[in-house]
């Protein structure tokens, strides 16, 4: 729902229906409605309380476009089981994120943007917010969000990675900071898991690059309290979450 009232126009535009000329012959066809099925006016509001000029306004919960409800509400958060092969942009070449999401939120405004990224060759849990406060929260190292990564190896751990990755000294090639610590849990020779306190470009290929073994293949599994298993996503499917999962991130 709008913070405010707002001209139904403005709103309409604003989750991505279409420009200015757009929304307004979507009006004038009479295609945008409340509820019960009456026309709804350019002058019309979406928000509470009575319209200080007469006409309506109404939430967003009861207005309707071609007989469907509207897209969520700004302030929306989507969890999304990246597949491989998909890269995390908006202009990149091949298929990408927003090709798995509904076509009119690349129009939205503000932007729905991923939380974090996932590289084309990785999978796994990826977030989508259009709150850039909410997005600063997950992303930022001071807020101590993990993210829980499993990867297959090219070759045997050496056996001393879980110390280095926990001792909060490792210097990525071509950095001057060092990693935060973070948590290795072996899972087999070739396999691990790893928790991150943060995220920086393609860390976790990186980290085992600096052990001199490569990642063959990488899968978030979870960011914060929400696990992909628990939200029950097959790859390339998303939904939005629910209170008691946006909880789970401190949100």
């Amino acid at each position: 729902m709008a913070a405010k009232p707002v001209k139904l126009r403005q709103y309409l535009q604003s989750l991505g229906y279409g420009t200015r000329r757009e929304v307004e012959a979507l009006l004038a066809e009479g295609r945008v409605t409340d509820a019960g099925g009456e026309a709804l006016y350019v002058d019309d509001e979406v928000g509470e309380g009575t319209p200080v000029r007469g006409g309506h306004r109404l939430p967003h919960a009861a207005l309707r476009v071609d007989g469907l409800p509207l897209d969520p509400a700004q302030g929306l958060l989507v969890a999304m089981h990246k597949p491989i092969g998909v890269t995390c942009s908006t202009k990149d070449p091949g298929r990408v994120v927003y090709d798995l999401l509904p076509a009119r939120w690349k129009a939205r405004e503000p932007i729905v943007s991923p939380v974090g990224r996932l590289d084309k060759d990785s999978s796994g849990l990826l977030l989508f917010t259009d709150d850039g406060q909410l997005l600063h929260r997950l992303t930022s190292p001071k807020h101590h969000q993990p993210k829980v990564y499993r990867a297959t190896l090219a070759e045997d751990l050496r056996g001393n990675e879980a110390e280095l990755f926990a001792a909060g000294s490792l210097l990525l090639e071509g950095e001057t900071k060092p990693l935060l610590p973070a948590v290795l849990e072996v899972l087999g020779p070739r396999e691990a898991r790893l928790t991150l306190h943060e995220g920086r470009y393609h860390q976790v290929r990186r980290m085992f690059a600096a052990t001199g073994n490569a990642v063959l293949t990488l899968h978030r599994e979870a960011i914060g309290g929400l696990s992909l298993d628990a939200l029950g996503l097959a790859a390339g499917a998303w939904r939005l979450l629910a209170a008691e999962e946006r909880a789970l991130l401190g949100h």
